[in-house]
């Protein structure tokens, strides 16, 4: 039983044996000393309803991952409470929501999203209750500030924006954006779902975004993937501070010289409430908070360095054989497009699949929409440069044999565990019990 277990075990893809180039996810390699830190008993064995007194080094370290997080992103104000980073945006549009009501200017129902928005900006603003008005991407990858400022009126609530974006391209134009959302009333929520590139470079707080939430599984290696837990604390301008979520970690006496300050939660006065039980995912907050100590300011920028160098690298590696539709430098990762005119029978899910013959995870397909079979490519700073070699080598020979060869695309593919799977019914006709026990 242990030898077929473990068999099992070795079939499944791991960061540990290889890269995982998923764009707009940012699965990098996470030091498993942040396991072990969350793994300490006075960490990991601590109960959310013991007295304050008892609980002074979770109740520290909560403290300092805020002012952490508001140094490194420019914001005022942090909670911690939400569970993740789609929980995250829906708390940020919820502040937004509650800025509004508070100013009395309950006409403002709607929400700007980008057409290459993450498909949960959408469904977080309907769920807040606002219209969702849909604005343009322009042929440099920007937001199309022609199609934007007809949309800035006195209905605007704000707009939801990521830098770098889905096309992983810095947005050019972020200052015009965001002085014509704020002349309009407006407030920006920016998706941080893509910091990993410039920490340590750009403060999304000193560009003018209003509120965002961090992604701590993500940006600061927090496991991700395998169902969570994740973590998507939100930070907010100065203006934003009253409506965070609670309870929020704050000294409430203190110290000196002989006495260490004394820690304790408190709820901002116009707060929005809980958005979660007790104080969020905790596990996950000693994680980030032992990543981002252990690399420093410089080691952070670093980080942001190397995800952009080694995008940029792979791209120029792979650039000629795929069709790139913004022709930019990228930031951390690359959306290129996985069809040729002259083999139309292939398609991305084709080139993902024969990946896998070549021992590499596929990367993100079909996303952003407004690229025809994206390819969406985030290699990470944690991979070397022979792996990344590695992996370009792998898309050429693949645009190769897309050319010669196609079957071989279009049946991989041929060296996994399984076949080639009818995703589609596996989609809609679920067999959600394979075993049903022999009546008595």
């Amino acid at each position: 039983m242990i030898r077929h277990f473990t068999h099992l075990s070795t079939l499944n893809y791991n960061i540990d044996s290889g890269m995982y180039p998923l764009g707009s996810c940012t699965m990098k390699y996470n030091p498993k000393v942040n396991e072990l830190a969350a793994r300490l008993p006075g960490f990991a064995f601590v109960h959310p309803l013991q007295p304050a007194e008892t609980t002074q080094g979770s109740l520290l370290l909560m403290y300092q991952l805020q002012e952490m997080l508001k140094e490194i992103s420019g914001f005022e104000g942090v909670s911690l409470q939400p569970a993740a980073g789609a929980h995250g945006e829906l708390t940020g549009v919820l502040i937004i929501r509650a800025y509004h009501y508070a100013q009395g200017d309950t006409q403002r129902t709607r929400i700007i999203v980008p057409d290459s928005a993450h498909g949960t900006n959408p469904a977080t603003s309907a769920m807040s209750g606002f219209d969702v008005v849909n604005v343009k991407t322009d042929a440099n990858g920007n937001v199309d500030l022609a199609a934007l400022r007809p949309l800035c009126d006195e209905r605007l609530a704000g707009l939801m924006l990521t830098n770098p974006n889905t096309l992983g391209l810095f947005e050019q134009n972020i200052l015009e954006v965001v002085e014509m959302v704020h002349e309009a009333g407006g407030l920006i929520y920016g998706d941080g779902a893509n910091l990993n590139a410039l920490l340590g470079i750009a403060r999304p707080g000193d560009l003018g975004i209003d509120v965002m939430h961090f992604n701590l599984h993500k940006t600061f290696s927090t496991p991700h993937g395998g169902g969570g837990p994740g973590s998507g604390p939100v930070g907010v301008a100065g203006h934003l501070i009253d409506f965070l979520p609670g309870p929020i970690a704050q000294i409430v006496e203190e110290g000196n010289d002989e006495i260490p300050p004394l820690y304790g939660l408190s709820m901002p006065e116009q707060s929005i409430g809980r958005v979660k039980s007790f104080y969020g995912h905790f596990g996950m907050m000693v994680r980030a908070y032992t990543y981002i100590a252990m690399n420093g300011a410089e080691g952070l920028r670093s980080i942001a360095e190397h995800a952009v160098l080694n995008a940029n690298y792979l791209l120029a590696r792979v650039k000629d054989a795929y069709h790139l539709p913004y022709p930019r430098t990228c930031m951390h990762e690359f959306v290129v497009e996985g069809l040729w005119k002259d083999a139309p029978e292939v398609h991305a899910l084709d080139i993902s699949k024969r990946l896998m013959d070549y021992n590499f995870h596929p990367p993100t397909n079909y996303f952003p929409l407004i690229v025809h079979e994206a390819l969406m490519i985030e290699p990470t700073e944690t991979e070397s440069k022979e792996a990344l070699d590695a992996f370009a080598d792998a898309l050429l020979k693949i645009a190769e044999e897309a050319h010669t060869n196609p079957a071989l695309l279009k049946e991989a593919p041929h060296h996994a565990p399984v076949g080639r799977l009818d995703e589609v019914k596996a989609a809609r006709d679920l067999v959600l019990c394979c075993w049903v026990p022999e009546q008595a």
